[in-house]
């Protein structure tokens, strides 16, 4: 089993998740929103597929580059038993 980290890439305030808690994701899909300090909309995406483990913010939160914004268990190498 391998996790994979969501990370913040700027600062900023969450704006939209588009996502829930054990929700399955695929590479590229539009996961969080979020508007910077410049004021640009920052759209958060991820090159795995898997589930979401856990979102770790929640709409209006404030956060910062490199924070975690959720976790993913990736199922690159699932063998279909879970």
């Amino acid at each position: 089993m391998f996790f994979g980290v969501i990370l913040s890439p700027c600062f900023g305030k969450i704006e939209k998740i588009a996502v829930n808690n054990a929700d399955r994701i695929y590479e590229w899909e539009e996961l969080l929103t979020i508007k910077s300090d410049a004021g640009a909309v920052e759209i958060v995406q991820t090159d795995v597929s898997g589930k979401i483990e856990s979102l770790e913010v929640q709409e209006g939160d404030n956060v910062i580059p490199g924070m975690v914004l959720a976790y993913v268990k990736e199922d690159l190498f699932n063998t279909g038993s879970d």
